[in-house]
């Protein structure tokens, strides 16, 4: 029997082709015909593509037809030698959403200078506060972008454009400032839902008859987008992360049975907490969303805390910001509210857990101390340590290549080393999470010797 890749539904379906605005005719910039073969681009061809799947199968069961089949196909990125758009006809706009992370006005500043120096763009447009700056009730309006004013702000956290959740259900009127400023090409620096936002935009566009390119440029500290191996922004945040586990170590070893809490971002998947305890090796318990726990009973939390003071007298506990959030809400109710992007306002784990244990070592008599330590603030607003520069600069050309060639729809992504385009849609279809049986977790739970599973019953 031959092996095949996993099969495909309707529902299910994996489709790379990227969305066209129509034939390219124009010459890039990049090509010098004085001199052709020699320092001008290295140009990708349309036929140009990377293989999705690379797993490899024994001679006697592989199956070449299914390995490079068009659904294992991905577009790489990358300067075309013919541009859909004439440069000096072109006003791009950029917008920042959702929260701060770290290499936001890197990818800025790789935008204008790409569109400026390199594509000969005369004007680029910086829409303050995400969606909010493209809406009438805008709340300052868009500032010029120019290579001198994005100089240095590489070296700089935060964003110079800040950043907002919200109004990226307004489309229809999102879309008539992008009329009213004659955008032709708009690149969204956003997570999940901002780029869910961005291919609204897109199709109202192209339900209009209007030209737009809509590039996104995936922000996510989480690093829970699907397609894309890894975002910017996130290396760092494992790094400052580390730091926090550093802190509460010395402070857990420091006391007599002392407990050091980190809480680190993660609402859904747990890739930040994971890494941070494989970067550290000073972790005895990683909590995530992805991998259930109990606190109570012969195999909960607090009983496997108590084994570990008895044998060493001081723990660290790692903890995702979205772990444990159906046993706190059946303990304190579930929470309806919503943020401004439409995220579930969650309880705090980190408050939740240090009462926990405190009350829990407290009724077996035990002297504790129990250090929680919140460092999420801090991280996102860090600025992007060299190799997050390095990734910010390569996606922020790779979307000007992009947009100019005429893509939309679609996120420039980094994928089996290679820098591709993929849709928007699918990249948003379904968020990226940690498997409980995949190595990464496996090598979570030998660096911390925490128990494969603290359920007392395993369903």
């Amino acid at each position: 029997m031959k092996a095949k890749l996993p099969p495909q539904n309707a529902n299910n379906s994996v489709n790379f082709k990227i969305e066209s605005l129509g034939k390219a005719t124009y010459d890039s910039p990049f090509t010098y015909a004085d001199n052709k073969d020699d320092y001008s681009a290295n140009f990708v061809s349309e036929k140009d593509q990377t293989l999705y799947n690379t797993f490899l199968f024994e001679d006697s069961t592989r199956d070449d037809s299914q390995i490079l089949n068009e659904d294992n196909r991905m577009e790489r990125a990358g300067p075309r030698e013919k541009l859909f758009f004439k440069p000096e006809q072109v006003t791009a706009g950029i917008c920042t959403c959702g929260g701060l992370c770290p290499g936001l006005n890197n990818v800025i500043r790789a935008l204008v200078r790409n569109l400026m120096l390199g594509y000969h763009v005369r004007k680029v447009w910086g829409f303050q506060f995400g969606y909010r700056g493209l809406v009438p009730d805008a709340p300052e309006p868009p500032i010029s972008l120019d290579p001198d004013l994005v100089d240095d702000i590489q070296a700089k956290g935060g964003t110079i454009l800040g950043s907002a959740r919200g109004s990226g259900e307004r489309t229809a009127e999102i879309v008539d400032t992008l009329i009213h400023y004659r955008i032709n090409i708009l690149f969204v620096i956003g997570g999940d839902g901002s780029q869910k936002g961005a291919l609204a935009i897109n199709n109202e566009a192209k339900k209009r008859g209007y030209k737009l390119a809509v590039v996104g440029i995936p922000k996510t500290i989480d690093n829970d987008f699907s397609f894309i191996s890894r975002s910017f922004g996130f290396e760092t945040a494992v790094g400052r992360a580390v730091e926090a586990v550093n802190a509460a170590h010395v402070e857990a070893k420091g006391a007599y049975n002392g407990v050091g809490l980190v809480k680190v971002m993660g609402r859904d998947s747990g890739f930040i907490a994971a890494q941070t305890a494989l970067a550290s090796q000073e972790a005895n318990f990683v909590l995530v969303p992805e991998v259930p726990f109990d606190l109570d009973g012969p195999n909960g939390l607090l009983k496997q805390i108590e084994k570990r003071l008895s044998r060493k007298n001081h723990l660290v506990i790692i903890i995702a910001e979205g772990a444990g959030e159906e046993l706190m809400s059946r303990e304190l109710g579930i929470i309806e509210a919503t943020d401004a992007g439409g995220n579930k306002i969650m309880h705090d784990i980190g408050i939740f857990l240090r009462s926990k244990i405190v009350a829990y070592l407290k009724n077996l008599g035990l002297e504790s101390s129990v250090r929680y330590i919140d460092p999420s603030y801090m991280i996102r607003a860090s600025a992007a340590n060299s190799n997050d520069s390095i990734f910010c600069a390569r996606l922020g050309a790779n979307a000007v290549h992009a947009a100019m060639a005429g893509k939309t729809g679609m996120l420039v992504s980094q994928w089996n080393g290679v820098y591709v385009h993929v849709p928007i849609e699918l990249a948003t279809r379904k968020r990226a999470q940690i498997n409980p049986q995949s190595s990464l977790w496996r090598d979570v739970i030998e660096s911390t010797l925490q128990p494969i599973t603290m359920l007392n019953e395993v369903k």
